[in-house]
């Protein structure tokens, strides 16, 4: 039987990286043959199959930010790789790819595959930007079918966006158990009870709600420790927060740690006894699933993607506000009662298990890929 072909184009890093490696690493490989369109400057990492072959990748001027002539290249380029390559389906990720990934998908007559991984309109600081940002969507939205990392992100793509129910599929975000927590290979300079985060500190990750959070729950609990994972590349809110930081005579309850390894950052989350996230927009969060998979508790922000992994009481607690003061009342209710701990613990193992593991999920993505290639 022929392998179904499929054409990646993304901007490579962060939770898309993860989501392309983990899908086309997972595939089938006898019957999938993924090919990788991505940015100049985003990863040197090559994508492998689940066989260990090193799949074909094309680099692109692609960039986050909108550039007229480098947008113009890398759209007549993608269109020259798609014309040469002629795959089955174009899966077209996040802004920039999603943009250029069904221009070219029209352009040629191959079916798009969409996924958002958090609608771009959400990230604008601005009315304005917002207003531009959902009308390119709006605009494009037809040439595709929205392949959502969630269903609150589905949701948001049919009531918003107005992608029609019949051309709007879920899967969810998935990952592969934890096997095995590896030793750190970085000083540990935090206390052994400590909160944990992973994320750049950003205008989607809103750390600075976490700040003040802390603050509140430092009032009662005085030797709360917050542990931030992640910090690094695209960090523009990372002056601000450490602001706040010294502003709340927080520095002795706050580490901060440089983008590390993933094997560090595991270890880290393994040991930590809450898992935060004070999000403004999710699509899906990998950090939320892998604190599900090891079995933390977590508190978090109700955005897309948070309210699917958390179901409020039952694995962690959903905040439906921006008062510190919300996030501080559960983030204690945990601290002081272990055994309410230990019962959202295992909560939250069991809704990894059940929706989240990619070797049970692998089949799912499998059988999308193969009814769109059906429409070729």
């Amino acid at each position: 039987m022929r392998k179904i072909k499929l054409a990646h184009i993304l901007f490579s890093s962060s939770g898309v990286d993860t989501y392309a490696r983990l899908i086309t690493g997972n595939t089938d490989a006898d019957n999938f043959e993924h090919i990788i369109i991505h940015g100049i400057n985003d990863t040197d990492i090559p994508f492998k199959s689940k066989d260990g072959t090193v799949f074909k990748s094309y680099r692109l001027p692609l960039e986050r930010n909108i550039s007229v002539t480098k947008d113009t290249t890398c759209l007549y380029k993608a269109y020259k790789i798609i014309k040469a390559e002629k795959p089955d389906v174009i899966h077209a990720h996040s802004a920039k790819g999603g943009v250029i990934g069904r221009i070219v998908g029209k352009l040629t007559g191959t079916p798009v595959l969409f996924t958002p991984h958090a609608f771009s309109y959400l990230s604008a600081e601005t009315g304005f930007k917002k207003f531009v940002f959902l009308t390119i969507e709006k605009l494009l939205r037809g040439s595709s079918t929205l392949l959502a990392t969630s269903q609150s992100e589905a949701g948001r793509g049919i009531a918003e966006v107005g992608f029609s129910r019949d051309k709007t599929i879920v899967f969810n975000n998935s990952i592969n158990p934890v096997a095995q927590i590896q030793p750190l290979t970085l000083q540990k300079t935090w206390p052994d009870t400590y909160l944990c985060t992973i994320g750049r500190p950003s205008y989607q990750k809103n750390i600075e709600l976490m700040i003040e959070s802390l603050y509140h729950v430092k009032q009662q609990w005085p030797q709360v420790h917050l542990v931030v994972v992640g910090v690094g590349f695209l960090s523009d809110k990372l002056s601000a927060v450490k602001e706040i930081i010294r502003n709340r005579n927080l520095e002795s309850n706050v580490t901060i740690i440089d983008w590390t390894s993933r094997e560090n950052t595991l270890n880290i989350l393994s040991h930590c006894s809450v898992y935060l996230s004070t999000s403004r927009y999710e699509g899906l969060p990998y950090a939320v699933i892998e604190a599900l998979a090891l079995q933390k508790p977590c508190v978090v922000s109700n955005c897309d993607g948070n309210k699917d992994l958390v179901e409020n009481g039952y694995n962690g607690y959903v905040i439906p506000s921006e008062n510190p003061a919300d996030y501080a009342e559960k983030i204690l209710a945990l601290l002081n009662d272990n055994v309410l701990q230990k019962q959202f613990s295992e909560h939250a193992g069991e809704m990894f298990s059940e929706h989240f593991n990619l070797q049970n999920n692998i089949s799912l993505i499998e059988n999308i890929y193969k009814e769109a290639a059906a429409r070729k």
